[in-house]
This record gives C-alpha cells, sequence and structure tokens, in this order.
C-alpha cells in the first residue's frame, strides 16, 4: 500500500470542511479530515492522509445519511495532504458494497477496503516493461542450455525473461548471460491493454434442450437484479449456456464479471472465451504478476475491461458498469476465504448484484445445498440440464428455440459392477444416442475385494484400468491425498514424525525426499534412522498418497505414460496448465490427481475414472461432510466419457451400503439432496440456521484455554441462541499457535450480527498474543 515518511499536516487557515477518510488498516471506522483549500473530492476518490508519522493512501467515505460531522476541535483534525486525481474513484456500489461486506462479517471496514486496493501498482504510474528478442549472432561458447534458448527464440517475438526460461527449461542466468554476449537484445514490451471484444463471432449450436435453457437464462438475466441456478449435470454445456447471457450483457456495452474457484480452471476457460468472443478477457488471481494486476484493476475501473474472469478477489474489483455476474462451480469451498476477511464469495456475488442491482447466475453440476433451498423456496430462480452434450452429436442443432416447458429434469439409474466394466449400455434419457451419455458409476466393496498386500488398487480397479489402457483410452485415479503417504513411523519403537508446530503427522514427500506439514510448511528431510531408537530402515509409510498410487502404476503399467497432477507437484501456473494441455491431447494414458483433477476440466479421451478412497471426506466431523464428499466424488467420475467415448467411474470403499456412495451409484441425486435437506431442517444447521465460529488462538495453551473460558461466560443469553464450547479445536495446534473453538448456534431469524457485537463489546481484552477471531458462516470446524 502506498505509504510515505511525512511531516504531520496541519489545517490550512480559515475553517475548510471535513470528509471521513476510510484508510486500508484494522480500524473500526474512518477518520476525519480537514479538505486542502478548494478540493471538493466526491466519496470513493482515493486521497493521501496521514496517520501518525506515516502517509496513506485511502478512501474519502460517505457519512451515514443524515448524520452531521462529528463536533471535533478543527485544531485537533490533520489535513489532506493530496488528492488523487490520475486514479479512477470507486464506484458508489463499491462504497456500499465494502460497508455491507464489513457490517457482515464483523471486519473492520478498512480491511475491505484493503482488498479493494490490492493492485497497488494502479496507483503509480506504469513502469516500462522489458522482454528480449533473439536478434545478435550466435554466442561464442554454447552450451545445451543457451542453445535450447535460442531455439525457442526462433520465432522472432519478444519474450519476458521468465516466460523464456520457462519454455526453454533454463535459469534466468542463462538468459542474462545471452544479453551479455548480445544474441538477445533487451526491447520495450507493448503495454497491456484490454482487447476489443467481437460479439459477430459464430457461436455453439445448442441442442433443443440447451436452447430453451438459454432462452430462459436470457429472460432471467435481462435487466435488473436476479439470481438464477443453472443446474445442469457434468457436461450438459452449461458454459456455453451463459455465454449467451455474456454476449448479451456484452452488446449492450456493459461490463461482465466471471467468478472461478481455481487457477487452473482459467486456462482453458480463458481459451474458450477468446474462441467465443474473439479476444482473451482480463484474468485476475494470485498468479497475475504485480505490473499487470495494477494495469488490469486500472481497466475495469475505467470501464475499458468489459469480461473479467477471476478468483473470489476479483468480486471486489471496481467495476463502474456490471451488467452480469457468472459463478461458475458454485458449490466449490474454494470460495470461502479464511484469512483477515472471512466471506463466502458466492453469497457475497448475490450480495453485489442485489446493490448493483444486476443479475447474478450459479451454475454448478452438484449445487450447493443453500443454493437449492433458495431455489426451491423461490428465491432464486432454476434452470435444469438432465443431458449430456457431445459436440459431434447428431442431434438436430437448433440456435435459441422459444422455451418448451419443463428443462429436464435429473437422471436415476443403478447399474451393475460387472456390467458398468464391461461397457453395458445405460438406461434413461442420457444413453440416448444422440449425446453423450452420463458414466456408469459403481461401487467396489473392499471387504469383498481388497487390494493385494502392498498395494492400494482392488483387483477390480485394477483390471479396468488394464482394459481401459488396451483399448488406447485414458483412466483417471483420484485420491484426495498429497504426497507419498500420510503417516510414517518406526516398526521397530512406534515412533511417528509428528510437526514441531502442529498438531499434525508429517506426510511423506519421496519425490521430493523430505518430511513435510500441509498446515505450517515445515519440512525435514527424510532420515536414515529412527530419531528416537536409532534403528537403522526400520521406517516405514503407512497408507497411500497419490505418489504411492504413481508407484503403483508404474509397477503394473510400465509402459503407460503417467502424470501426477497436484497442487504440490505443479509450482506454476504455466506448469499447470501444460499439463493440462498434455491430457487434453492425450500425451498421457494414465492421470493420478487430487481434487484438483475434479474442478470443470474437459478430457476428450478419459473413459474411466477410479477413486481409490471413497471414504476418505465422510470421517470428517463436519456438517457438511456428506454433501461435500457427494459433490466432490460426482464430480471427479464426471469426468469420464465428455465427448464419443462411453465413461464409467469406480469407487472403492468399505462402506458401500452409506448414502452418499449409494446416491452415486444410482444416479439418484434427489433423494440424496432430499435427505440431507431433511437432516439440515431438523437440526437447525445452515441454510435454515445460522452458524459463527469464535476461535481463540494464542502460543501459551493455558492461557488461550482461559481467555476462551472467559469468552464463553460472557455470553449474553438469548433466546434462539445456543453457545457451545470452548473446546480444543480438532487441528489443537497450527504454527505453534494453540486453538479452542466456540461455536453460536442461532436460528435463522436472529441478527446474530447484533448478537456477536454486543458479546463481542463485553469480552475482556485479550493480554499477550492471544487473539480473538470470528467467522459468521464457517465452513472449515478444524
Amino acid at each position: 500500500m502506498a505509504k510515505t515518511k511525512t511531516k504531520p499536516g496541519t489545517a490550512p487557515a480559515g475553517a475548510p470542511p471535513t470528509v471521513p477518510v476510510l484508510l486500508p488498516l484494522a480500524l473500526p471506522a474512518p477518520y476525519d479530515y480537514l479538505l486542502p483549500e478548494g478540493a471538493r473530492p466526491e466519496p470513493g476518490r482515493f486521497v493521501i492522509a496521514p496517520l501518525g508519522p506515516v502517509d496513506y493512501l485511502g478512501a474519502v467515505w460517505r457519512r451515514p445519511q443524515g448524520a452531521p460531522p462529528p463536533e471535533i476541535d478543527r485544531k485537533k483534525l490533520r489535513a489532506i495532504i493530496e488528492v488523487v486525481e490520475d486514479v479512477p474513484p470507486l464506484p458508489r456500489v463499491s462504497l456500499d458494497f465494502a460497508d455491507w461486506v464489513a457490517n457482515y462479517t464483523l471486519s473492520s471496514p478498512g480491511m475491505v477496503l484493503r482488498m479493494m486496493m490490492s493492485a497497488g501498482r494502479a496507483f503509480s504510474p506504469p513502469a516500462p516493461r522489458y522482454g528480449v528478442r533473439l536478434i545478435g549472432p550466435p554466442p561464442e561458447r554454447m552450451t545445451p542450455a543457451r542453445a535450447r534458448v535460442i531455439e525457442a527464440a526462433k520465432n522472432g517475438l519478444i519474450w519476458l525473461k521468465s516466460s523464456l526460461s520457462e519454455a526453454a527449461g533454463v535459469s534466468p542466468g542463462v538468459i542474462d548471460g545471452l544479453v551479455d554476449a548480445g544474441t538477445l537484445v533487451a526491447e520495450p514490451l507493448p503495454d497491456w491493454h484490454a482487447l476489443p471484444l467481437d460479439l459477430s463471432r459464430q457461436r455453439a449450436k445448442l441442442t433443443t434442450e440447451q436452447g430453451a435453457a438459454a432462452r430462459a437464462l436470457l429472460a432471467n438475466t435481462g435487466s435488473g437484479f436476479t439470481v438464477t441456478l443453472l443446474d445442469g449435470v457434468t457436461g450438459s454445456g452449461k458454459t456455453e449456456i451463459y455465454f449467451e447471457a455474456i454476449a448479451a450483457a456484452l452488446a449492450r456495452g456493459r461490463q461482465v464479471l466471471v467468478l472461478m474457484p481455481e487457477i487452473a480452471l482459467t486456462g482453458q476457460f480463458i481459451e474458450r472465451c477468446e474462441e467465443r468472443f474473439g479476444a482473451r478477457p482480463a484474468e485476475w488471481h494470485s498468479g497475475v504478476s504485480a505490473p499487470l494486476r495494477g494495469r488490469i484493476w486500472r481497466a475495469v475501473a475505467e470501464n475499458k475491461a468489459k469480461l473479467v474472469v477471476g478468483a473470489r478477489s476479483a468480486l471486489f474489483l471496481p467495476f463502474p458498469d456490471l451488467d452480469l455476474i457468472v459463478v461458475d462451480e458454485e458449490h466449490d469451498p474454494s470460495y470461502k476465504q479464511e484469512e483477515r476477511v472471512t466471506y463466502q464469495a458466492r453469497d457475497m456475488a448475490v450480495v453485489r448484484g442485489h446493490l448493483g442491482p444486476v443479475p447474478v447466475v450459479l451454475s454448478s453440476a452438484t449445487p450447493s445445498i443453500e443454493s437449492l433451498v433458495n431455489a426451491e423456496q423461490g428465491r432464486y430462480r432454476h434452470i435444469r440440464l438432465a443431458r449430456r452434450f457431445r459436440t459431434r452429436s447428431s442431434e438436430e442443432e437448433t440456435p435459441i428455440p422459444p422455451p418448451n416447458g419443463e428443462v429436464g429434469a435429473p437422471r436415476s439409474n443403478s447399474e451393475a459392477v460387472a456390467h458398468q466394466i464391461a461397457g453395458a449400455p445405460g438406461v434413461g434419457p442420457d444413453s440416448r444416442p444422440n449425446g453423450a451419455g452420463l458414466p456408469k458409476i459403481a461401487a467396489i466393496d473392499m471387504r469383498a475385494s481388497p487390494p493385494e498386500r502392498g498395494r492400494w488398487l482392488s483387483p477390480v480397479l485394477a483390471d479396468a484400468v488394464a482394459e481401459t489402457l488396451k483399448r488406447g483410452e485414458q483412466a483417471l485415479l483420484f485420491l484426495n491425498r498429497r504426497g507419498y503417504a500420510p503417516v510414517t513411523l518406526c516398526r521397530k519403537c512406534g515412533f511417528r514424525f509428528e510437526c514441531p508446530n502442529c498438531s499434525a503427522w508429517l506426510v511423506e514427500h519421496r519425490f521430493r525426499r523430505r518430511l513435510e506439514c500441509h498446515h505450517c510448511g515445515t519440512f525435514v528431510p527424510i532420515p536414515e534412522t529412527c530419531p528416537k531408537c536409532g534403528a537403522e530402515h526400520s521406517l516405514v509409510p503407512c497408507g497411500p498418497g497419490i505418489e504411492r498410487i504413481d508407484e503403483e502404476i508404474k509397477e503394473r503399467f510400465p509402459d503407460a505414460r503417467r502424470v501426477l497432477l497436484s497442487s504440490d507437484l505443479t509450482p506454476s501456473i504455466g506448469d499447470l496448465r501444460e499439463t493440462l494441455r498434455e491430457i487434453e491431447e492425450r500425451e498421457v494414458d494414465v492421470i493420478i490427481g487430487t481434487q484438483l483433477v475434479a474442478k470443470g476440466h474437459h478430457f476428450p479421451g478419459l473413459a474411466l475414472v477410479g477413486v481409490v478412497d471413497g471414504d476418505l471426506g465422510l470421517a470428517q466431523a463436519d456438517p457438511r461432510a456428506a454433501e461435500r464428499t457427494f459433490q466432490l466424488l460426482n464430480q471427479v467420475t464426471g469426468r469420464a466419457g465428455r465427448d464419443a467415448i462411453s465413461g464409467h467411474g469406480l469407487i472403492q470403499t468399505y462402506m458401500p451400503e452409506h448414502p452418499v456412495i449409494q446416491a452415486l451409484v444410482s444416479g439418484d441425486r434427489e433423494t440424496f439432496y432430499e435427505r440431507e435437506i431433511a437432516a439440515r431442517r431438523e437440526a437447525g444447521l445452515p441454510p435454515f440456521g445460522r452458524l459463527a465460529s469464535l476461535l481463540v488462538s494464542g502460543s501459551a495453551r493455558e492461557a488461550v484455554e482461559t481467555y476462551a473460558r472467559a469468552v464463553a461466560l460472557g455470553a449474553p443469553p438469548a433466546a434462539k441462541i445456543q453457545v457451545l464450547g470452548p473446546a480444543e479445536a480438532p487441528l489443537a495446534v497450527i504454527r505453534g499457535r494453540h486453538r479452542y473453538r466456540l461455536l453460536v448456534k442461532a436460528a435463522r431469524e436472529v441478527d446474530l450480527q447484533a448478537y456477536l457485537r454486543l458479546w463481542l463489546s463485553q469480552v475482556p481484552k485479550a493480554k499477550g498474543d492471544v487473539r480473538l477471531t470470528v467467522d459468521v458462516d464457517p465452513y472449515s470446524f478444524l
């Protein structure tokens, strides 16, 4: 954030008016400042104002309607140092949104403003950028690394140093050496700007069902605030349908925001946008460089960037003319932010749409229970798609026909394991020959078909992979566990490697040759001997991670081309997108991955998805555990058979009778959701009740427990509100800080924020490094 050392500001002569200025700090409210003579900045205008010995970039804020300026001795007020005229102000709706988010989440409004000002380079003149181009002769001393760089740069384009070093597989120092040798020459890069979109490009031809859905969506998103749940099975063409709504908004000259849960998804989606609209949209996520973030922020604020695709933080960009918000994969837990300002981006997108007022589209194959209940109760409009769409389908195609009643209903289909592995034809509307059928799902009872000793794949799943590879098709093995093994122990004395800073085991990462904590990042090399008893060759891994599954596949199918997809094995966005490209182009036979593979990818050659441990997510003490497991497994098995290939999913489980597994196998989504919704209603859990989490943490366990109990004792008695705890959190220590949790459970109609404010106003101030964090609508209970 822009801040410089300065002399204290003083008030000019006379009695200039005052304005509230919000600074991007954890302060409870804006501070009043005197205006420079002749200045009348409107709310939202950025200014430089002093606080203590430091100057901060902040924004002029609005007073609550009808509220007079505070009665403060003007001699005690300080003056704004400078009004920043060359940066677009925050639009009025951004100010309303910041106040709403701060009020709802019990956060400082300044911290919400900080999120809106996250592109620091937007507030200073853009610095020139330089790249390198191949112009000069080869260097006198040629090395293999230099030769790779020259080969990669032969296209004559100007390359970013980082991009060229990545493309050639060399360090940046090799690039610098070729610049010094005169082979590469530094040249200025053209400045980034939002490219004009071409709405005349031919759009995809939609099937009758898709056309009816698109027509209904256009009717819902014509003007004003509405929320539409676009609910379609995996591969049903939801993206092409909401592209129609995007095109309509762009044709009106307005701005559109598309939120996506993962950076990995944006690459494929950006390419589809470029194909559909003739230019790349602005891309906003943590992988975008700081200079480019600054340029994009300005382009959005100046209404030059019309289409923005981004992660949850894109919701806080200063759109002056927003006309549509799309939340893709709206069920995804990645939309929940749990640090600093805790918020659920899907819910805040609905709020932003209401304040706009602009329409919001929530898209998912496995909607969240909250969204489904809102649709059932009439708060959201509901468009459903029951059939998959295959690009090579022979079904009669149509642009957007008039609506013809009900759009569709979910599939219900149950098949035996043997028939599904053999590729028996499906039953029901989803398996009609004119469209790509949904994958046939079967459960493998691990009690009846256990894996061989030292292996993790049931013979049933191993045989299915073999058959898939024999047909020249791709297989995907899913296990939501990074690394090689979750626990490493000494078989002589029983010692287990535990993180010194967290109450968690160290996970073995054999590729990196180290034991690592997935909560704080602490790691140590894998030792040769047990650190407790000194025994040699006694350390054994327990349980599988994806690296161990990769080891088994290599042993079983040595000629198969394998790839691992995991956040810790794909360090850069470029690496991840290159891996996804290789899978799409069928340069890989077996994909082994974590939840990264479950999110919206289109792999045309993928025929089989095997879930190594279908029970993993069901063991969590989380009210959303069943819902999340169903969504995750439905999404990952939905990667299979999305084009001309018949798809199958096999789920290894020790609980084939569990309702989640039964719903996946039968395809009876509705019964599962009905059961979950009924259970939530009976228990008074969201969306039929409200929750808030109070987490007390600190370095000394006794101090944390004592303060947590003091917080609990201060809870005001109230009808329809229950305070549970304090209790030690399931993850009792993270990063050396002990953790105690209190949970507030309230009826839906209760003003939970007002109750929490009253409670917190009566809580004694924490001492030392003890901290109290409030999370309204928590998603994590660890």
